[in-house]
C-alpha cells in the first residue's frame, strides 16, 4: 500500500488488482488480471504457481503482457504450514512445475514477453526492499527492466 501511495501520481492510477489480505483472488480474478494487463506484479507468500490452477494457466493466451514480476517465495511459519498441507495432495511433478524456472517457462509459453522472478526463498523484508528498488528504478527514475535487474543483482 505504501508503494502505491508513493508512486500514485506516476503510473499507479491505471493499476488494478488485489491489495493486502482483503480476500484470496479467485481463479477467474487471476485470469482476468493476467489477460488484461501489460505488466503484472505478484508480491506474495510461497510459490506464485501454488496460487493459480496449472491447467487453466497453460490454456491461457497472454500476449499483451509484456512483463511479469514475481516477488514470491516469501515464507512464514503459517505460509509454510499452508503450502505443506497443499503439497500433500500434489504429485512430485506438479510441485516441480511450481519452481521458478519452470514457472518462467510456462508463463513464456502463454505469451508473456519478460519475466523477472526470485530464484530462491527469501524473507518478507528482503522482498519489500526489492519492491522498493523496482518501483523507484522503473517508475520514478525510468530505468529499463534490464538496468533494474542489474541493480538488484549487486
Amino acid at each position: 500500500k505504501e508503494i502505491l501511495e508513493k508512486y500514485h501520481d506516476l503510473f499507479t492510477l491505471k493499476w488494478e488488482g488485489v491489495v493486502g489480505n482483503i480476500h484470496v483472488p479467485s481463479q477467474a480474478e487471476w485470469e482476468q488480471l493476467l489477460t488484461n494487463c501489460s505488466a503484472f506484479l505478484f508480491y506474495g507468500m510461497e510459490r506464485f504457481m501454488s496460487h493459480i490452477l496449472l491447467n487453466r494457466l497453460v490454456a491461457m493466451n497472454i500476449p499483451k503482457c509484456c512483463l511479469i514480476i514475481l516477488l514470491d517465495l516469501m515464507r512464514s511459519k503459517q505460509s509454510h504450514q499452508r503450502i505443506t498441507k497443499s503439497d500433500i495432495h500434489k504429485s512430485c511433478l506438479r510441485i516441480a512445475i511450481e519452481r521458478p524456472t519452470e514457472t518462467a517457462v510456462l508463463l513464456s509459453l502463454t505469451g508473456v514477453r519478460s519475466i523477472i522472478a526470485n530464484q530462491w526463498y527469501t524473507t518478507l523484508q528482503e522482498n519489500a526492499e526489492r519492491l522498493e528498488i523496482f518501483s523507484e528504478s522503473l517508475l520514478n527514475i525510468g530505468r529499463t527492466t534490464g538496468q533494474t535487474v542489474h541493480i538488484l543483482q549487486k
